[in-house]
């Protein structure tokens, strides 16, 4: 596989290492996706994969960036500033306002490309990358269809569980780590995963914990760009911003949410359905978890999203 990619690239498809940069002039570093067969003096429709949170491009989306290659589209998968190859100091910021933004960034790389039609150009979602890709086309209407797969708001996911009190304790203790990481001259970061990966999950690990380490610490989708987590100070900046509050706004831009039915985080994608509006799918994958739409060919439903994307990048 090499260079920490988790799948085997198809002897039918281009896969070249490209860079462009976001509104506020920030180097992100991705890759670009098309078969071997494609006439690059013809247009074809486009599609960017975002990766899960806190995961890179060589994870989940070259996954789905191989696939849909092999399909006729060309594909753009990246690294989040912060993570990976792309730019971004300190290391592992997180951002609700620049993740969403690279979205769109991605879109001004695509849409000047001589072999793509800027008309017809997609983007999916995965895991956190869900939220922030919609989010993106909230007010990007060049983004013509959407797919989230394993959606997660990550907005709401920092607040799951707290209430007023709580609420008011984890702001308190992380608003003080703030003068901590002055003092030392770089933010706290604690990763999740080990540097290196293990054989299996440690027994005394409780589910969703438990499923994280079945992806990100095991040979299955580890990479070490992606130890999970972000700078601790971060989850204040999420925590002061509403990814969805516009999503009505997305229509008439079709959206297909595409869920496990075992998905620990199958209610975020029930209720974005529930706000957004027509046109609007809710796929749900039989037997499948939550990670099993990062890299499970025989879970993650290509021909499906093969048909909503031709249906509506025309």
């Amino acid at each position: 596989m090499g260079s920490g990619y988790i799948k085997n690239l198809s002897e039918n498809v281009e896969r070249k290492s490209v860079s462009y940069k976001n509104r506020y002039g920030m180097k992100l570093v991705g890759d670009l996706y098309y078969s071997k067969n494609i006439d690059l003096s013809k247009k074809y429709p486009a599609i960017i994969v975002g990766a899960p949170y806190g995961g890179v491009k060589e994870q989940g989306p070259c996954v789905y960036a191989d696939e849909l290659a092999q399909r006729g589209y060309v594909v753009l998968t990246f690294d989040q500033s912060f993570m990976g190859e792309s730019e971004g100091e300190p290391r592992h910021v997180s951002s609700p306002d620049i993740f969403t933004e690279n979205f769109s960034a991605g879109v001004d790389y695509l849409g000047v490309q001589p072999f793509v039609d800027r008309e017809k150009i997609g983007v999916i979602g995965i895991c956190g990358s869900g939220g922030f890709a919609l989010s993106a086309a909230q007010v990007d209407t060049r983004i013509k269809a959407i797919v989230t797969a394993s959606m997660y708001d990550m907005s709401e996911a920092v607040r799951l569980g707290l209430n007023e009190n709580s609420t008011l304790e984890t702001k308190d203790k992380i608003s003080r780590q703030r003068w901590v990481d002055y003092e030392n001259g770089y933010p706290e970061y604690i990763p999740s995963f080990p540097e290196e990966p293990i054989e299996s999950v440690p027994a005394d690990l409780e589910e969703p914990n438990a499923e994280w380490f079945r992806f990100y610490a095991l040979k299955r989708g580890h990479h070490k760009e992606a130890r999970g987590g972000f700078t601790t100070t971060s989850t204040l900046a999420m925590m002061n911003f509403r990814l969805l509050d516009y999503i009505k706004e997305i229509s008439p831009r079709p959206i297909l949410f595409i869920v496990g039915d075992r998905a620990h985080s199958k209610f975020f994608s029930e209720n974005a359905y529930e706000r957004a509006l027509d046109p609007k799918e809710l796929y749900v994958v039989k037997d499948a978890e939550h990670i099993d739409l990062y890299d499970r060919l025989d879970r993650i439903p290509f021909d499906k999203i093969d048909e909503f994307f031709k249906t509506n990048l025309k």
